[in-house]
């Protein structure tokens, strides 16, 4: 049975960056996606807001770390309750499997005692892949590695591997959201689930096949190619989402 109150959710970040832009992105975040959010359906008993920010800008676990120890540590430092802990690591942090099997990841830690009792929080990890992979995580703002090769498409916000972070964000927030300690909705088998946009690679338009992203929308000014826009006129470039009820892949354009 549904509660009465609403359900207060947070939404942290650790960052283990060094770049005075991530900033302008959390203020995004906080002011256009989070309302959005909270109030996409009147009905809704969910509360959800912008948590704690932790800059660590001197790496104090080093700068080569393990997913598994390192980023559940650190994304530890956020909510213990109700949260999901956003880890994002600039391009010069080296994690485990980054590159070669993944552009971030999301899970869930137990957190430590609350007034006697134990819960989850969700976490999620994203990685800078500028200067380590662009063309695996930050496409198709970078020439592909493999697959079909066609020019790199012009960043909306004129930097490859902050705007590659955002869009593996956005796909996590979606599986996160969805399939937050793994027994949620996703498709194929438990250890390697197709959730809500990793059920759609590659497609960020209609009209996308492989080594093409879809027919974006295009800045008149820059050519740089989005599909979603801001009240303070940012644009951005996110992933298409399963749809259940008609077994397609939904854009945004």
């Amino acid at each position: 049975m549904a509660s009465s109150s609403a359900s207060k959710h947070l939404l942290s970040f650790v960052l283990l960056l060094s770049l005075p832009t991530i900033s302008c992105y959390l203020v995004e975040i906080h002011r256009e996606i989070l309302p959005r959010l909270s109030n996409a359906k009147k009905t809704s008993s969910l509360s959800l807001s912008l948590g704690t920010q932790i800059l660590d800008e001197n790496y104090s676990l080093g700068k080569s770390l393990s997913v598994g120890t390192h980023i559940k540590q650190l994304a530890g430092k956020g909510g213990q309750s109700n949260a999901i802990n956003v880890v994002l690591t600039s391009s010069d942090v080296l994690i485990d499997g980054f590159c070669s099997s993944k552009c971030g990841t999301h899970g869930s830690s137990k957190s430590s005692f609350i007034r006697g009792k134990s819960s989850k929080f969700a976490y999620i990890w994203v990685g800078n892949s500028e200067t380590q992979c662009p063309g695996q995580c930050a496409w198709p703002f970078h020439q592909p590695i493999y697959g079909p090769q066609s020019p790199p498409l012009v960043a909306p916000n004129n930097d490859v591997g902050m705007d590659g972070m955002i869009i593996n964000l956005a796909s996590l927030l979606a599986g996160t959201v969805t399939n937050p300690f793994g027994n949620g909705f996703y498709q194929g088998p438990k250890e390697a689930p197709l959730e809500a946009a990793s059920a759609c690679p590659g497609v960020y338009a209609k009209g996308a096949y492989p080594g093409y992203a879809g027919d974006l929308l295009v800045d008149a000014t820059t050519g740089a190619s989005y599909n979603a826009n801001s009240l303070n006129g940012k644009k951005y470039l996110l992933p298409a989402l399963f749809d259940p009820s008609s077994s397609t892949c939904s854009t945004l354009v």
